[in-house]
């Protein structure tokens, strides 16, 4: 999403807390779920929780696992030691700056290693608690009525955390903010606590492409993709998150500088509870975003296997309107500044064109690594590559009654229609759905519900239908009754709030752990359904954090950096590091292998194979493109 996690809404906000409380007060509740087909494993219910933009060294750079299990980290890699400081092998992550031809690059030739990256800067973290824009709230009482997603011991962070300086000024409670070496620094010090707002790194399509910086030319038997990760603050300073086709500034500041270097440190205490996960459950190593770039993009991978396209609303495709249309060259003079992207601007590539701007520069890469990999872009098909509003709002109306900025509905196949031709029942719990029903254009400050996040509100066969939005969509508040009283859906997907989703700026990494505490504490008092569940725990995307591992290219639109992922489950235990290769659309893959489903469309991701390795390598397919289906991150004899 963008800074704020929500500016793609075009949303006015004013402070109606009134409303808030009568609707939370009228929650309806869930429906009973239909009849589910039989599983092939133990497993008769997945919970999937997708957070907001932390990359995998982000979060778990610093982590020691059990012995016996090995990781692929900052730490291990020897970029940084366990306290935070640089490693014996720091330069990998020098970060570069560069100078563009002329013609948008995702791997730019000239280039040159900053001796100390830009200074990270405060961009729109919230400077104090306000009434006006509630993050953190200002009174605990209206904290709890206005997010009751939390385990109990982390409400008080609701309060927390502001920066106590000006936007877009550099953090200086980071210590030596200006001086801060060439590549990756912990965030956290006795001066900005974990528990502490802070800036969003840029995660856009195309400036995502030139961060991760690939090229055959940088091709090696470990890293046959070439990606080498190091222009993250350049595309930061340089171009941040957009143009929207307007001139360059003269003086530009992004706000950013180089925020996307920073990581938080399990080992003094950071993130506590994903260390505790990590170190009682399973997680993988080598799991990754399915899109390059943000959060719309992301999940309609997830829920499509796919991206979806600009079209008519009845399956055919047509053009988008010229300003919603990617150009990333750079503007006459500039350096690297976009002539047409942002959030009311490009959106929207014809990948299949090679005379598309920006276009040529990822399908000439893909083409030239070997083997080839096709980009699977459908003739004639614009694809949304960034955030733009879903074809409908809550109650079944089209989202463009108001705004320009929205994908027509589409027809196109999704995860809800397999699951449905299969009798497997399904729900997406999107926190604050109930809110936003009432309230489509965001007038009260509190409905942060994301519209973006929601696969099926892209999706013309559920939303225009009522029986099947009451089916298949609900609010948080049910899946907490549901947990409770068992009647739980086979599938459930979970999203929390933009105060709770962990997204930089707008939410805090400590609220999303508190999220997803408070529904595993919840299954867990439940024996039956824990018994007979998997909850796994991910991200939508790295938010254009730093990450040292290995991306493998799939198809135009990624993969990208590493994300989180952690698999609780009675199946899970004991402290494992999986490295098969992965990303969102495994997710998909392992409910279809679970449930006997095949894949939703003949062209989609999940008809990719399962990852072949050798053992010398066990992070890179050699059968690419290749995507595990998460099977062998269980035992499913050990119980």
């Amino acid at each position: 999403m963008s800074a704020s996690g929500f500016l793609v809404k075009a949303r006015q906000h004013a402070a109606v807390a009134t409303s808030l409380v009568a609707l939370i007060a009228n929650l309806g509740a869930p429906l009973p779920v239909a009849a589910q087909s039989t599983p092939v494993t133990p497993i008769k219910h997945v919970i999937v929780i997708i957070g907001e933009n932390r990359s995998f060294d982000h979060v778990y750079g610093t982590f020691k696992p059990k012995q016996g299990q090995t990781v692929d980290n900052l730490l291990s890699k020897g970029i940084v030691k366990a306290d935070g400081k640089p490693g014996i092998n720091y330069e990998l992550s020098t970060q570069y700056s560069a100078v563009d031809s002329g013609l948008y690059e995702i791997s730019p030739g000239s280039k040159a290693s900053y001796w100390n990256i830009p200074a990270p800067e405060t961009s729109s973290a919230p400077t104090a608690a306000s009434d006006t824009d509630p993050a953190p709230f200002v009174t605990l009482s209206l904290a709890k009525l206005a997010e009751p997603g939390l385990a109990p011991a982390y409400n008080k962070y609701l309060l927390t955390g502001a920066t106590g300086l000006p936007h877009n000024v550099p953090d200086t409670r980071i210590p030596h903010v200006e001086t801060l070496g060439s590549g990756a620094f912990q965030l956290t010090s006795k001066t900005l606590p974990y528990d502490a707002y802070a800036a969003s790194p840029v995660h856009r399509f195309y400036q995502m492409w030139q961060q991760t910086d690939c090229s055959v030319d940088n091709v090696i038997a470990e890293n046959p993709s070439g990606c080498l990760n190091d222009l993250f603050p350049w595309v930061e300073v340089t171009i941040g998150a957009g143009s929207n086709g307007a001139a360059r500034p003269a003086t530009l500041n992004t706000g950013e500088g180089s925020t996307s270097m920073e990581f938080f440190n399990v080992t003094k205490g950071d993130a506590s509870y994903f260390e505790e996960l990590a170190e009682n459950y399973t997680i993988s190593d080598n799991f990754h975003q399915s899109v390059m770039g943000g959060t719309g993009a992301n999940h309609i991978m997830f829920g499509y296997a796919d991206a979806i396209a600009y079209s008519d609303g009845k399956g055919h495709f047509t053009t988008p309107p010229t300003n919603q249309i990617e150009n990333p060259n750079p503007q006459s003079g500039t350096n690297n500044y976009y002539d047409q992207d942002g959030y009311s601007g490009g959106s929207y590539s014809n990948c299949s064109d090679i005379g598309q701007p920006g276009v040529p520069a990822v399908v000439n890469y893909l083409q030239s690594l070997n083997p080839p990999i096709e980009p699977r872009c459908a003739s004639k098909a614009y694809y949304l590559l960034n955030n733009y509003n879903p074809g409908f709002v809550g109650d079944g109306t089209l989202d463009s009654v108001y705004t320009q900025f929205t994908i027509p509905p589409t027809a196109q196949k999704h995860i809800g229609d397999s699951l449905s031709a299969a009798g497997v029942s399904y729900t997406y719990f999107g926190e604050g759905w109930d809110l936003y029903t009432s309230d489509p254009t965001g007038a009260n400050p509190y409905d942060r519900y994301c519209n973006i996040c929601n696969p099926f509100q892209y999706a013309t066969d559920i939303m225009t239908v009522s029986a099947e939005r009451e089916a298949h969509i609900q609010d948080t508040t049910a899946l907490y009754e549901d947990l409770i009283d068992g009647n739980l859906p086979a599938v459930s997907i979970v999203k929390p709030s933009g105060f709770t989703d962990g997204h930089p700026s707008s939410s805090k990494l400590d609220l999303f752990e508190g999220f997803v505490k408070k529904i595993v504490d919840q299954l867990q008092k439940n024996p039956t359904l824990w018994a007979s569940t998997a909850v796994f725990v991910t991200f939508d995307e790295g938010g254009g954090y730093y990450d040292s591992g290995y991306i493998q290219p799939v198809d135009f639109f990624g993969d990208g950096t590493r994300i989180p992922l952690v698999v609780i489950s009675q199946y899970t235990t004991g402290g494992k590091v999986n490295h098969s290769y992965g990303d969102h659309v495994s997710l998909i893959k392992f409910i279809e292998r679970n449930w006997g489903l095949k894949p939703i469309t003949a062209t989609s991701r999940d008809n990719f194979p399962n990852p072949k390795v050798k053992k010398s390598n066990p992070y890179v397919p050699t059968n690419s493109p290749a995507l595990d289906d998460l099977f062998d991150l269980f035992d499913f004899g050990s119980k």
